[in-house]
């Protein structure tokens, strides 16, 4: 059985800052920022992921939104961006055997287990959208998106579950 379900509100946030600044920020956020490439980092109910050299993408609970905003304010002094996204992005999260079947209808990233660990992230494209791909269990992804690209992106994958059952 594959499951397609849109994620409630969340607070989402990008960051950038300089290596330097990566420790104060990670006091900051109570959140160990990822270093190495495409890999997320959680604590408790927030996540980083790592999009680039010194950019992340930081998700919480959409109610953590003022709090990591407030957090944030103890970076002053420190050159960094932290934008809030929350409003103009959606996730959503396909789970079960036929994940990376499902997934790989639209995207050209190798999606196996082995070239695509638990806990790797990526920018990438499916279909015409851009979206972030975060494996959060083997048959598990979060898939975030501009909220301009949700209902696509969904629509997308439920043609392809439609096509993927449908050859079984």
């Amino acid at each position: 059985m594959l499951e397609l379900r849109t994620l409630p509100p969340s607070a989402r946030f990008a960051f950038r800052c300089r290596p330097e600044a990566v420790e104060k920020a990670e006091a900051a956020f109570a959140l160990a920022l990822p270093r190495a490439a495409c890999r997320a980092t959680t604590a408790g109910d927030r996540a980083a992921l790592w999009l680039g050299p010194d950019e992340w993408l930081l998700l919480a609970p959409e109610a953590d939104a003022s709090d990591i905003a407030q957090r944030g304010a103890a970076l002053a002094g420190v050159p960094h961006s932290l934008v809030d996204i929350g409003h103009a992005s959606t996730g959503l999260v396909i789970e079960g055997p036929q994940a990376t079947a499902v997934l790989s209808h639209g995207c050209p990233l190798d999606l196996s287990i082995a070239a695509f660990p638990v806990s790797m992230c990526t920018r990438t494209i499916l279909g015409k959208a851009q979206i972030v791909l975060w494996r959060t269990a083997e048959e598990t992804f979060r898939v975030e998106m501009g909220r301009s690209f949700g209902a696509y992106v969904r629509r997308f994958l439920e043609e392809a579950r439609r096509e993927h059952v449908a050859g079984f």
